[in-house]
């Protein structure tokens, strides 16, 4: 079941590829911290997110 969606997926992943873009711009370990970006993109992508199911949130509008 979806429980992601509107603006809440645009923020995810919006979110997640500046943070992914960081991986690129640093140097040495503060590179893994572009890494972060990846539970965002996911969760954005598919549109599923288990701490929102945990929480009983549903942004999504088609149930």
């Amino acid at each position: 079941m979806k429980n992601v969606g509107g603006s809440d997926r645009v923020i995810r992943i919006l979110l997640g590829i500046a943070l992914l873009s960081l991986f690129y711009f640093l140097s040495g370990y503060w590179k893994l911290f572009g890494l972060t970006a990846l539970p965002f993109l996911v969760t954005g992508l598919m549109q599923r997110c288990g701490i929102n199911k945990l929480l009983g949130r549903n942004t999504c509008s088609i149930r």
